[in-house]
């Protein structure tokens, strides 16, 4: 899949914010382009108020950044911006700068479909400092939204029991961008399938679909319709039972379901859009099975997410497949994950890093310096606390982690007792990839796998447990010292 060239003719160097151009350019202007810099993408909180989140969107950063380069006609309409005085924003020299700009930082990232948790990084960019802001936020616009929509589907898919949910949210998703992102990580969240072909294609996601209510209405009565659909889609048949009366189109499907078993085929299913789900599915399916057609499953759709899903659940409604739509290609219930990419450190050649925090009157939003890795621990191949750590520190026998927000939240480990994996993996090195690329069959199963490590508190949809992640003490420490050392400055 190369999404970059498929769909954008190879250019997406402006896929920015100008300020990314603007400090880019102040950079080189000052000479200071190439001073090496640290940049963490992370988020602060889990979306929709659950216990995980799951990451997703590594494979659009590695396309966008395998084919980033500022074309002829990119910088022809750099050169057309004005500053407040009229003139030129950028010299020219600096457009040419662009033109023949070669890439050379070195990017870590959390592989796809791993479950991750807040002020962990999910990308580290270290590089030339002008390097490491032009990508800012294409690298955010990619993870925040598809890690977003992998963690509904994850609670969809929770909520449904592990029954297939089918993605079908095209036509309601935020233009085509939102649209193919979201069904490539609702699929890794965890859905079975989706209706977007286009999705199919470019990523290798199993497609279905049926008939809409316009295919009954469009015949003189509902039984030739499901007649004559039945006809030409033997071998895809899932009849849509409510655009009337959704028990007369219950009978109408079973008859039609009876004449194709008495031909050698077999309706998939029937589906009902409207209505109290409940109740027409436990009808759909006394009379289904009433007349020996047990195998014929009930698809749902209608707005539903995990809370009506869990409902539904609870009324014993006898759905085998859920259709969602709307409310996971939106996350409708929280629109944007909120994940940031902030400077942690920033050196001359040949010097040591100077770690660098961000200070806020909010606590939160403080960031955490220096060169990040993050460690899980196992115990049992169950994971049971994260680490976040200088990655040049030395290995120890064990830790105190410390809750970045709140430095009463502390936990010891014993690494000698416990299975460690550090999470961050290279991806790209003096800007060229060293990852192989993975199929998003090889993700959807990273995830899976993953959901079978994490405790089952943490997918709780309300109130869930709060896993363990923390500053190795040393980590925490230097934190301090520098908030520390930037209030006194500001006194004096």
């Amino acid at each position: 899949m190369n999404i970059t060239k498929d769909l954008y003719n190879g250019s997406m160097a402006l896929l920015t914010d100008l300020y990314q151009l603007t400090m880019a350019y102040g950079y080189w202007k000052s000479e200071r382009h190439e001073q090496e810099a640290v940049f963490n993408l992370f988020f602060r909180d889990n979306p929709f108020k659950g216990g995980y989140t799951v990451t997703c969107g590594l494979d659009y950063v590695i396309d966008y950044i395998e084919n980033l380069h500022f074309s002829e006609a990119d910088l022809s309409y750099l050169a057309t911006l004005k500053g407040n005085d009229g003139k030129s924003l950028f010299d020219q020299a600096f457009l040419d700068y662009l033109s023949e700009l070669e890439l050379s930082f070195d990017i870590d990232a959390i592989l796809e479909g791993t479950i991750v948790f807040p002020n962990e990084p999910l990308i580290r960019v270290k590089g030339p400092i002008l390097q490491c802001q032009l990508i800012e936020t294409p690298l955010l616009n990619m993870i925040n939204f598809q890690s977003l929509i992998a963690t509904k589907a994850s609670r969809i898919s929770i909520a449904a029991k592990r029954e297939p949910v089918l993605e079908f949210g095209l036509r309601r998703a935020q233009g085509i961008d939102g649209a193919l992102a979201a069904s490539r990580a609702a699929y890794i969240g965890g859905c079975s399938s989706t209706s977007n072909v286009m999705a199919g294609k470019l990523f290798g996601i199993p497609v279905s679909g049926t008939h809409a209510h316009s295919w009954v209405m469009s015949f003189d009565d509902e039984i030739s319709a499901f007649k004559t659909y039945a006809k030409v889609m033997p071998n895809n048949c899932v009849l849509l039972v409510d655009t009337y009366d959704t028990e007369t189109g219950l009978d109408n499907a079973i008859a039609v379901a009876q004449a194709m078993k008495n031909n050698g085929k077999q309706l998939a299913a029937i589906r009902i859009d409207s209505g109290d789900l409940a109740f027409y599915s436990n009808m759909a399916r006394t009379k289904l099975d009433h007349a020996g057609l047990e195998d014929v499953k009930v698809v749902a759709s209608n707005d539903l997410d995990e809370y009506l899903i869990g409902s539904l659940k609870e009324q014993g409604a006898k759905i085998n497949v859920w259709g969602i739509g709307t409310k996971l290609v939106t996350a409708y219930d929280q629109p944007a994950l909120g994940a940031v990419y902030k400077l942690s450190a920033i050196r001359r050649k040949d010097q040591a890093w100077r770690h660098k925090i961000k200070l806020s009157e909010q606590s939160i939003k403080i960031n955490v310096p220096g060169v990040q890795q993050v460690r899980r621990y196992y115990d049992a191949g169950k994971m049971v606390a994260d680490m976040i750590y200088q990655e040049d520190d030395g290995p120890q026998s064990s830790y105190t982690i410390i809750d970045p927000g709140d430095s009463i939240r502390r936990r010891k480990l014993n690494a000698n007792k416990l299975t460690g994996k550090d999470l961050l993996k290279p991806v790209f090195r003096n800007g060229r990839r060293v990852l192989e690329r993975e199929s998003i069959m090889k993700i959807k199963e990273r995830y899976q796998q993953e959901m079978g490590s994490i405790d089952k508190s943490l997918t709780r949809l309300v109130n869930p447990h709060i896993y363990p992640v923390g500053l190795e003490k040393s980590l925490h420490e230097l934190r301090n010292q520098l908030i520390v050392d930037l209030k006194n400055a500001k006194e004096e």
